[in-house]
């Protein structure tokens, strides 16, 4: 079994491109997963949980350590999600229920995902001093790498909680990503980015009519229960 999560270990070769085990079968659960969320079906998360553990050990191996540490920030997202999408259709609220932050909340959280970046890839250049038993090699495109991974961060949290926001940080991280994981020689990854944007603007386009469709529902039973207690003190 360690063998086959293994970078070098080998499923099949396409045009001249040697495709890991853990390379594909991670791809194929993240796209499962962003599918399914873009679709506001709760198997996102368990799917999910599938692809975070397989990228997790690919990440690690060719040393991009804050993708690597954000897939442990990603399990937990995952579990919690998990419960919150469960725990809301069990009250008044459903799956269908999304809606954006605050503009006083996403302003913070934008606050919050640049100044983390900044912290997150000053200690990338320096974790292979820190650390070099566990991050043997220098780290590459640290700043890079980890605003990306900032970003995720805010957008997986976001996501779990439903705010539709959480798919333009998405769509920022997959337009990053197709250009960072083509350079890291992981092409096939660099693909799926390409993928994940479409699914991503399809994500938000629905969660946008998601909302719409909420909006006038909502006010519909508000006339309806308006009309109700009205006719009600005429009678």
């Amino acid at each position: 079994m360690g063998d086959l999560l293994s970078v070098n270990a080998v499923f099949f070769v396409v045009y001249g491109y040697p495709m890991s085990y853990i390379e594909f079968f991670g791809t194929v659960s993240c796209l499962a997963s962003v599918w399914l969320v873009a679709k506001r079906n709760a198997l996102t998360w368990p799917v999910g949980i599938v692809s975070v553990l397989l990228y997790l050990a690919l990440f690690y191996q060719i040393r991009l350590y804050s993708d690597a540490l954000e897939q442990v920030y990603y399990l937990g997202a995952s579990v919690y999600g998990w419960w919150y999408w469960a725990k809301s259709k069990q009250t008044r609220h459903t799956i269908l229920d999304v809606s954006f932050s605050s503009g006083r909340a996403a302003i913070l959280w934008l606050a919050a995902t640049a100044v983390g970046s900044a912290a997150l890839g000053l200690a990338m250049t320096r974790v292979h001093v820190w650390a070099p038993g566990v991050f043997p090699e220098v780290a590459s495109y640290p700043y890079l790498d980890a605003l990306t991974t900032g970003m995720s961060l805010t957008a997986m949290w976001l996501l779990a909680r439903k705010r539709i926001e959480s798919w333009i940080y998405w769509i920022a991280v997959d337009v990053i990503g197709i250009g960072l994981y083509f350079a890291k020689d992981v092409k096939f990854i660099s693909l799926l980015y390409v993928m994940l944007l479409v699914l991503a603007t399809r994500g938000l386009l629905g969660w946008l009519g998601a909302r719409r469709r909420q909006t006038r529902e909502d006010s519909a039973a508000v006339e309806a229960r308006a009309s109700s207690a009205s006719a009600t003190g005429v009678a």
